[in-house]
């Protein structure tokens, strides 16, 4: 599955607590030859260490290990490695496996837990920056995923969408110049409540930023009629058609793109500099942790490719080296990041990540608390 199927309830799902072991397997992986060659071998390696990492676990009996190395192999078989991006996730249990295709890396790792790692998915839905583009007119309505990676069409969620029947003669609008028009008809305002109801039904499902592309005659109109214009994170007034592709959608929306995601960066910022002056600030892993135990936290950012395996003794986290730690050793979490990660969203809050060495005076990471 890939970065825009990573919605919020599937995420919640997928850190669900689960019956031990749930097998979170994550690796670089290559997008072109002669570089991908090496994937299904690296893939092959981290498969052999799960194994063995099952087989030397006392908490996991013979009948459960077989059972996750089952459905690992059924995983290794069904990884098509011609739709490589730049990670692969691989989570199994004793009843499932699912596997995710990533367009930012991730390390090579093996981890058991009684739940799936899923930092590296809330990493690339963050920073896959998810949005929705409605390109429309009077006579079409297409939605559309965005992702850094492009966009792709929704072809569901009730779209795309044409109105019941011909609103126009193109060649008397040609002739009289009174193009228009349409957008004044009742049969134009009708289409216009359909749209906006079936975006509602989208936005209310998976929340994202809405960017509209339409002639500034439609964008009033939807605006007019319906309730999701009034919200968008921008309009772009330009007439498409409903064979416009995706290339030249995202030719026209490149400004506006930009912009919002400038405004995003500097939100975060911004929430955290505010923070720091009215008392609200933690920083460190330590006390950003304990906040988050106690559903204080309202924001945490954290750096990009920071993970710590500590040891929590007396609740506080003491940092261990992965390689000194012992099979079944259950006071040690091999990625506490992911845990606060988890714990925040579970409590309501937000997780963002920043760019290496942003947060580099903080310990890595740092968060806006509610209290």
């Amino acid at each position: 599955m890939d970065t825009d199927a990573l919605t919020a309830g599937t995420l919640q799902r997928l850190r669900a607590t689960r019956p031990y072991p749930a097998l979170s397997l994550t690796m670089p992986t290559h997008r072109r030859a002669p570089d991908n060659a090496q994937d299904a071998v690296r893939l092959r390696n981290l498969v052999a260490e799960a194994g063995n990492r099952l087989d030397a676990d006392p908490r996991v009996s013979r009948e459960a290990g077989d059972a996750v190395k089952a459905q690992l192999e059924r995983a290794v078989t069904d990884v098509d490695q011609r739709r490589a991006l730049e990670s692969l996730v691989v989570l199994a249990d004793a009843d499932e496996y699912q596997i995710w295709r990533l367009p930012r890396t991730a390390p090579e790792r093996v981890v058991l837990s009684d739940s799936y790692l899923t930092r590296n998915l809330v990493a690339a839905k963050a920073g896959a920056q998810l949005f929705w583009v409605l390109n429309f007119s009077a006579e079409h309505a297409a939605l559309w995923s965005g992702t850094v990676e492009g966009l792709r069409e929704e072809k569901g969620r009730g779209f795309p969408l044409s109105p019941p029947h011909e609103n126009f003669d193109p060649e008397r609008q040609a002739r009289s110049g009174d193009a228009p028009s349409i957008y004044v008809s009742e049969d134009t305002r009708s289409f216009f409540r359909t749209v906006d109801e079936r975006l509602r039904g989208v936005l209310a499902a998976d929340p994202r930023p809405l960017f509209l592309i339409g002639l500034p005659q439609a964008l009033s109109l939807l605006e007019d009629v319906g309730e999701c214009a009034r919200t968008a994170a921008c309009k772009v007034a330009k007439g498409t058609t409903a064979e416009t592709t995706a290339a030249e959608l995202s030719r026209e929306l490149e400004t506006a793109l930009e912009d919002w995601r400038a405004q995003g960066a500097a939100a975060v910022r911004d929430r955290l500099d505010a923070a720091r002056g009215a008392k609200t600030f933690a920083g460190g892993l330590d006390e950003v942790w304990a906040a988050a135990k106690e559903g204080r936290v309202g924001l945490v950012a954290v750096e990009e490719h920071f993970q710590r395996t500590v040891r929590v003794t007396e609740g506080h986290l003491v940092a261990v080296d992965p390689a000194d730690v012992a099979p079944g050793d259950e006071e040690v979490r091999e990625d506490i990041v992911d845990e606060l990660i988890e714990t925040v969203l579970d409590n309501g809050g937000e997780a963002v990540f920043v760019a290496d060495d942003s947060l580099a005076d903080h310990g890595r990471v740092a968060a806006v608390l509610r209290f």
